[in-house]
């Protein structure tokens, strides 16, 4: 007699509905890490331009604002700190998302 019984049948569709749920659950997080690593990269993008901003202006203590119009939900804080040299300041600079709390800190070293 050719073919397969039942049983083999259903074990064999238990083993490939196993891979396949591991299948999608491994594609669904990676998926989830590309759009937190783009989110981040977006933030890190504007903190860069905020603090090229920052540095023209020169002088800045502390200082906070947000991203309006386009991106009103991210907000940004500034602040500059004294160093061990004199003519050297440490400017931190922080970008925050407000829905989903994720923040960017850059810091650069800034001539007085």
């Amino acid at each position: 007699m050719k073919g397969f019984t039942l049983l083999e049948v259903m074990i064999a569709l238990a083993i490939m509905a196993g891979v396949v749920v591991t299948i999608l659950a491994s594609t669904n997080y990676h998926l989830d890490l590309m759009q937190g690593e783009n989110e981040t990269t977006a933030l890190t993008l504007l903190a860069r331009s905020q603090i090229e901003l920052l540095e023209q202006k020169g002088g800045v203590l502390k200082s906070n604002g947000t991203f309006t119009p386009l991106h009103p939900d991210i907000t940004w804080d500034a602040e500059l700190f004294p160093t061990k040299f004199p003519s050297l300041q440490k400017l931190v600079l922080k970008v925050k998302r407000t829905g989903d709390k994720r923040e960017v800190a850059l810091v650069r070293y800034v001539l007085k």
